[in-house]
């Protein structure tokens, strides 16, 4: 799943509670300098990413006759594209490979503030960030359907995409991530 801007305060905040939360990690300063970190960290490869994207946009539109004149799949010319660039941008496409690499920059920029000491394999910690990631995204999908289903129910009918949709959206997403103990 791809890492939306709104996720990563939420990803952020779940490494550092699971990072707070295990027996073998001992957070040395203040968790708000921990969560800056990783929001930071973040925030410049879902950036990367939108670059990644803004590129092979660019290149596909350029071409966008051919693509017309030949009957071109756009969505599929638009991943061979990005894959193509992805080298180039140093931008890792697999999801478990990328935030593997995400998980060691939080790890080394944690290590490098002196925030955290560990007793335990550096090796256990970056998986126990892995995992945060993952467990967050996998209950994103799940929260996003319990509350997709919330708003299908109401009587009044909100219009996706509609800035009043939205907010109910955030509202109640909200809502399951503080019930869930993810806020």
């Amino acid at each position: 799943m791809r890492i939306k801007p709104a996720h990563i305060p939420y990803i952020a905040n779940k490494i550092i509670l699971d990072l707070m939360h295990s027996s073998f990690v001992k957070i040395k300063d203040d968790s708000q300098k921990l969560l800056k970190i990783a929001k930071e960290i973040i925030e410049i490869d879902v950036l990367n990413e939108r670059k990644l994207d803004e590129k092979a946009k660019e290149l596909l539109e350029s071409q966008e006759d051919e693509i017309e004149f030949m009957q071109i799949d756009r969505k599929s010319m638009f991943w061979m594209i990005k894959k193509k660039l992805a080298s180039e941008f140093k931008f890792i496409l697999d999801s478990e490979d990328r935030y593997n690499n995400l998980s060691h920059k939080i790890l080394e920029n944690l290590i490098e503030e002196d925030l955290i000491n560990y007793n335990v394999s550096e090796n256990r910690v970056k998986n126990l960030i892995f995992s945060s990631i993952m467990s967050y995204l996998k209950e994103y999908e799940n929260l996003e359907d319990l509350v997709y289903e919330k708003i299908s129910n109401y009587k009044r009918k909100l219009i996706p995409g509609s800035e009043e949709y939205e907010l109910v959206f955030e509202k109640l997403y909200q809502e399951e991530l503080r019930k869930k103990g993810l806020l």
